[in-house]
């Protein structure tokens, strides 16, 4: 009897640490998850840093936010140089250097001023690797990037590197003009360096997936999208552009809430005054595009979580 009672005990025991191994075993997904956050910086306009602890990309990084034209979106109490459109750009490259440290990747949606412009000299300076269209390479090649830095891309492809991978999607430009807005101009050689500001031409638009360890994000660079290129993706996260451009397409919204399967998390790009600096009042912008952006989304997915970006502040997402 002693030795059936031991024998049982033994069974018993045995069975209770194999338990609790299979427990550790299941729960080290979760303890990963909170280890490895994935960090999301504003940068404005459509620009962002994001970053874990394996690697950092830059989307769209447009840091000087040059002060241009004369219109109402120009302050008075911004005493910086004033550009026009024939005017060369010039980066503020000591902003630039006290916001950018290291990068591993750029991606850019587009080549526009307030997209590319600044990417020439924060590739250089930090060393990124660049992915953007034929247009955007060959303007970084008459700035003097290297090909070793650049990966050429129109849409449709989808790349894995070591620590992230990204899709890259078709997109269309917003709708600017009141909907007049068609360019179709590329450049297929690298133009002569340095560029006017009128000669950062849009050059074809794209999307973004990038994919993490954890998180699965959808970047835009306008307010447009081609609805059957975002179908079946099931982002967790997406930076949607909702300037006033994005009502110039149906049911915006609606349609980029349903098609990118009701995304648990939603932060706004492109609504911010982007000509003048950083720290500059934007309460207009918010009241106007960002509340009636949130109201849409409450009312297309109201499990959605609408989280309004700072400048240059950090939201992260465990």
């Amino acid at each position: 009897m002693n030795s059936c009672l031991y024998q049982m005990l033994s069974f018993k025991v045995i069975a209770i640490k194999s338990l609790i191994w299979l427990l550790v075993l299941y729960s080290l997904p979760t303890i990963n998850a909170q280890s490895n956050p994935l960090n999301l910086k504003f940068l404005g306009t459509a620009g962002w840093e994001l970053s874990n602890d394996s690697v950092t990309i830059l989307v769209d990084p447009y840091i000087s936010r040059i002060k241009l034209g004369t219109g109402p979106s120009i302050s008075k109490e911004d005493n910086r140089k004033s550009y026009i459109r024939t005017d060369y750009y010039e980066s503020d490259t000591l902003l630039i250097n006290k916001i950018i440290g290291k990068v591993d990747y750029i991606l850019v949606h587009h080549s526009h001023f307030d997209h590319l412009s600044d990417v020439p000299y924060i590739a250089k300076k930090t060393g990124a690797k660049v992915i953007g269209t034929e247009t955007t390479t060959n303007i970084l090649r008459a700035y003097g990037i290297s090909d070793d830095q650049l990966y050429t891309v129109k849409g449709g492809e989808d790349y894995q590197f070591d620590d992230f991978s990204v899709r890259v999607i078709p997109s269309l430009h917003s709708a600017l003009g009141k909907k007049k807005y068609f360019d179709s101009r590329t450049y297929t050689q690298p133009p002569k360096a340095p560029l006017q500001i009128k000669d950062f031409i849009e050059g074809g638009s794209l999307n973004f997936y990038i994919r993490f360890e954890n998180h699965k994000v959808l970047t835009a660079g306008s307010m447009n999208f081609i609805e059957r290129e975002i179908q079946g993706l099931q982002p967790d996260i997406i930076l949607p552009g909702v300037n006033f451009s994005r009502l110039e397409i149906y049911n915006y919204t609606e349609r980029l809430m349903k098609a990118t399967n009701f995304p648990k998390i939603v932060i706004p790009a492109h609504w911010d005054n982007f000509r003048v600096p950083y720290g500059y009042s934007q309460e207009s912008a918010l009241e106007k595009k960002i509340k009636p952006f949130i109201e849409e989304v409450k009312a297309a997915s109201p499990a959605s979580k609408v989280i309004i970006p700072v400048h240059l502040e950090t939201i992260t997402i465990k």
